[in-house]
């Protein structure tokens, strides 16, 4: 598979213990949103439903916080991780 259409997605913390994966590679779409990307990948159902329930999730692009609405490109490095709560 050329690595030139991918995007690498990654996650953190509880989501990586939950999901029981740390990254996976998932093919780049004309006009897939970072929010997009999240839909469908809880649309896989079982633990991956969490993506996409109340429980928010904060997106990063190529190490960068952004919005749900970032269109994606190959290339870049998506990070899914719960909200870091102070103690």
């Amino acid at each position: 598979m050329a690595s030139d259409n991918i995007i690498t997605v990654k996650f953190f913390a509880r989501l990586r213990e939950e999901l029981e994966t740390a990254s996976l590679d998932v093919e780049a779409q004309p006009g897939l949103t970072a929010g997009g990307l999240l839909r469908t990948l809880a649309g896989k159902g079982g633990q991956w439903a969490q993506l996409d329930s109340a429980q928010p999730v904060m997106i990063a692009v190529n190490q960068v916080m952004t919005k749900p609405e970032k269109e994606l490109q190959p290339g870049d490095e998506v990070a899914f991780f719960p909200p870091v709560t102070g103690g």
